[in-house]
């Protein structure tokens, strides 16, 4: 396996072409072909991560998401948010969140307080 940063589209091509078999059967960690998978794993994940970010959801769909995850219901969230009513609303985008509604939902349920803290999109 020929390691090197990857620099260019064609780069990250070639390094995923030459990955990708590995992937149907993993070398065995600690091996010299272990320790370079995780290499050009590692080389890879960060060339995507640079060209390729990934954008947190907004507040509502990362609540949404966890109460779908989590098979949580609006009457569940109450005492991060406050009456079931109010829930709905922020639900509904008809209020915003709170900072101690972030803070409650983050240490409560997990949600991470990085999408939390994101502008709303209006509906």
């Amino acid at each position: 396996m020929n390691i090197r940063p990857i620099r260019t589209d064609e780069d990250y091509r070639a390094a995923l072409k030459e990955i990708s078999p590995l992937f149907e059967k993993e070398p065995e960690p600690g091996t010299p072909e272990g320790d370079a998978f995780e290499v050009m794993i590692t080389v890879i994940e960060a060339y995507e991560a640079k060209h390729f970010p990934v954008d947190l959801p907004d507040p509502i769909e990362a609540i949404k998401f966890r109460m779908e995850q989590s098979g949580l219901t609006a009457a569940d969230l109450a005492p991060a948010i406050g009456k079931t009513n109010r829930v709905y609303e922020v639900l509904n985008r008809k209020r915003s969140l709170t900072l101690p509604m972030i803070w409650k939902l983050h240490d409560m349920f997990g949600i991470p307080a990085e999408s939390l803290i994101k502008p709303l999109k209006t509906a």
